[in-house]
């Protein structure tokens, strides 16, 4: 026991000496990072803004202004004015608008006897915007009825209440996401990458002439690179809570100590990767083959993987990203459910156990 602890103390130390030379470790742990929540961040989102809508009113009086008076200072739409449908219709063939509200010559007229229309004309081309704007002026105008004392709907009032996410913020629900895509990317290619780089110069085979264990090599290689990626996604956590301003409703402990779990399983499947391919490129491609593609398509990263085909389900229930999505999203939107993170840190510690133990087999196989 205490040879292997010298052992190991003298490995890490050696790693943590190359791990600062080597600035392209550290950049890929730390600024990549930090690069892809500012890019991803910013630039994925589901909320509609600023929307340009033609208003065609036909009805100048001032019950059908106040009827559309909801989209003057609105963050949602950019209302232009114009005098005819004609005109209208022209501005969203030429793209210049994705909304046309018209308010008809007899809305006032009609309005009290319940007959008044408002056609709302949407550019398909543009489909969840055309389906969010919709709802969205469905909703106002319901509101208008409702404070003008127009049941409309049998005197039933429909309110509307979003739970675990009050802003019902697409950034809120894409940052927790963000980070398991990023810390899988980070850790599966700073082991693979780097690894391979040990095995296309041969540093590894000159190691195991001494009296290092492969499976002391392997640990003693996890150490600085498990610090580095646990960096990374201190540093995401901050950017969240404080850039985007996204809840943590559950124990920073818990997110810290499944996202520990988590980054094991990460960089196992990046030291599986480096056996198997022994090449930089060759590890980086399947890296991203294998760390990307599935978390954005298969992890329900962007969509409920309970509206999938049941194939589909059942292959994202088998990766572990999806598990660890899970988890971190209840934490950060939901708060701390016990048995929820139970269980899927437990399957997360098995996969890190499978992962590292075929990393184990397959350097010594390799080297043998």
């Amino acid at each position: 026991m205490e040879g292997f602890c010298r052992r190991m103390k003298a490995l890490i130390y050696k790693e943590f000496l190359q791990l600062i030379r080597d600035s392209s470790s550290l950049l890929l742990g730390i600024v990549l990072p930090i690069i892809l929540i500012l890019i991803i961040g910013y630039g994925i989102s589901l909320d509609v803004k600023n929307v340009p809508c033609a208003v065609v009113l036909e009805d100048a009086s001032p019950k059908a202004q106040d009827a559309v008076s909801f989209l003057n200072g609105s963050d949602y739409f950019s209302p232009v004015y114009v005098t005819s449908m004609k005109e209208a219709e022209k501005q969203l063939l030429d793209r210049d608008v994705n909304v046309i509200i018209d308010i008809p010559p007899d809305f006032t007229s009609s309005l009290y006897e319940g007959r008044a229309k408002v056609e709302v004309i949407m550019d398909g081309v543009e489909t969840a915007t055309a389906m969010s704007t919709g709802s969205y002026v469905e909703s106002s105008l319901s509101a208008w009825m409702a404070k003008e004392g127009l049941t409309g709907k049998g005197g039933i009032s429909i309110v509307s209440r979003m739970w675990f996410n009050d802003d019902n913020s697409s950034t809120w629900f894409f940052i927790p996401g963000l980070i398991m895509l990023i810390m899988t990317i980070v850790g599966v290619m700073l082991t693979s990458v780097v690894m391979a780089r040990e095995w296309e110069r041969g540093t590894f085979e000159s190691l195991f002439v001494t009296p290092v264990k492969p499976m002391e090599l392997v640990l003693a290689k996890m150490v600085p690179y498990f610090c580095v990626a646990l960096l990374g996604m201190g540093i995401c956590l901050v950017l969240s809570r404080f850039l985007f301003e996204v809840p943590i409703e559950g124990s920073l402990i818990a997110l810290i100590l499944i996202s520990m779990v988590y980054l094991l399983v990460a960089l196992g499947i990046g030291l599986v990767i480096s056996a198997i391919t022994k090449r930089q490129f060759l590890a980086c491609q399947f890296s991203l083959l294998i760390s990307f593609l599935p978390c954005l398509v298969l992890s329900g990263f962007i969509f409920d993987l309970r509206s999938t085909p049941e194939f589909v389900q059942a292959v994202g229930e088998v990766l572990p990203f999806s598990h660890y999505l899970i988890s971190i999203r209840t934490l950060f939107l939901s708060g701390t459910d016990t048995g929820l993170l139970l269980k899927e840190g437990g399957l997360l510690m098995l996969y890190a156990l499978f992962f590292v133990s075929a990393a184990f087999g397959m350097t010594r196989k390799k080297v043998e």
